[in-house]
């Protein structure tokens, strides 16, 4: 069995699901079917991109989520005014 990963969120250390029905188990529902469509058509040269794409996505960070919003409503500011 694999070391679990690890990363902060908002200061704390969770652990990040490493498996495949680990992550899909950490996903809220309506995304599992996404999750699997996903890893079904992944190639062996890039299961390993969705499954980090994917994990990633199973820990949710409300700070990272702010950030990446502020950032599209940046850009799209920015492309309505040019």
């Amino acid at each position: 069995m694999a070391e679990p990963l690890k990363t902060f969120v908002g200061g704390v250390e969770v652990e990040v699901p490493n498996s495949i029905p680990d992550i899909r188990a950490a996903l809220p529902e309506e995304r599992r079917d996404e999750f699997d469509q996903a890893i079904s058509e992944a190639g062996v040269h890039e299961i390993h991109a969705v499954m980090r794409h994917w994990m990633l996505e199973a820990v949710p960070d409300p700070e990272a989520e702010k950030l990446l919003e502020r950032l599209a409503a940046d850009e799209a500011e920015r492309r309505g005014v040019a």
